[in-house]
């Protein structure tokens, strides 16, 4: 191949990539690198086309192409070849590579060997069930992963389950003055065990409810007031939002993650616990 035409393939590689022709895209930056590996911008050749494939969620060329695009880019500084190869190798669950890579972008992670489990803070993240997208919250686990700590709304989802996110924010939750960056979800890396429940519960004052809430986090359950679920659209979800945490008094619906059973058990020793002012009823699975 000379010169000329690797060029050329590569421009319409880049024009198949801004129109979101992913596999055209990759195959023609494919057919260049197999040709020119070592080029001067063969580094990002191997990266366009190790992120086209993760957006056609093929892991294991996104992982394979990545692993070439960072051994071309330098480390500790930050350099994307290096995220999207941590998010590829995170999915595969080949932790070698993951901790590679994220040391390679420049991210100190907890000492040892094999998955990563460290407290990398709070964010948010954009589930998307079969095109239903709900914003929750998680505690991330590393660079890419974290365990959802809301009782999601959409069918099939669940409190407790583990995600792999993107590492681009798409909009953000302000909490008490901090700002926390919502990410899209890539792929459920995890299932939770934890089934979703309703019920519906009267709290004579906002405190009664707090109680209830708190009960179930402390048995590592989770707990979730239909009053904390705003409903925005596609648009406005990828802006930034006041997040404001409002617990209420009065006859409300409450979404549960917890075995039915011991859903049962809390719910009656919350309502024993005063005698009057709480009250429960019409616990049922739902999702």
């Amino acid at each position: 191949m000379r010169k000329s035409e690797a060029r050329k393939l590569i421009g319409e590689a880049r024009e198949a990539f801004d129109a979101g022709e992913w596999q055209r895209s990759a195959d023609l930056h494919e057919q260049v690198l197999a040709h020119f590996p070592d080029e001067e911008p063969s580094a990002v050749w191997w990266y366009d086309a190790a992120l086209a494939h993760k957006f056609l969620r093929n892991w294991e060329k996104a992982l394979d192409l990545g692993r070439e695009a960072a051994a071309r880019s330098p480390r500790g500084e930050g350099d994307p070849a290096y995220w999207n190869l941590g998010i590829a190798a995170t999915i595969l669950r080949d932790w070698a590579t993951a901790r590679d890579a994220w040391s390679g972008f420049g991210i100190e992670l907890p000492g040892g060997e094999g998955e990563i489990d460290g407290r990398f803070g709070a964010a948010c993240v954009r589930l998307d069930t079969e095109g239903q997208r709900e914003v929750v919250w998680i505690e991330r686990l590393c660079p890419t992963r974290g365990r959802v700590v809301n009782v999601p709304v959409t069918g099939g989802r669940r409190y407790g389950e583990i995600v792999v996110h993107d590492g681009e924010p798409k909009g953000e939750r302000v909490y008490d003055g901090t700002a926390f960056p919502v990410f899209d979800e890539l792929t459920l890396f995890e299932a939770s065990p934890l089934p979703t429940l309703e019920v519906s519960v009267a709290a004579g004052e906002a405190g009664d409810l707090e109680a209830l809430l708190a009960l179930f986090t402390e048995h590592g359950f989770g707990a979730e007031p239909a009053s904390a679920v705003r409903v925005l659209c596609a648009c406005c979800s990828e802006g930034t939002h006041q997040q404001e945490r409002e617990v209420l008094a009065g006859a409300q619906a409450v979404s549960l993650a917890a075995p039915e059973s011991q859903a049962r058990l809390l719910l009656e020793r919350w309502a024993g616990e005063r005698a009057i002012g709480r009250s429960w009823s019409g616990l049922a699975s739902v999702g």
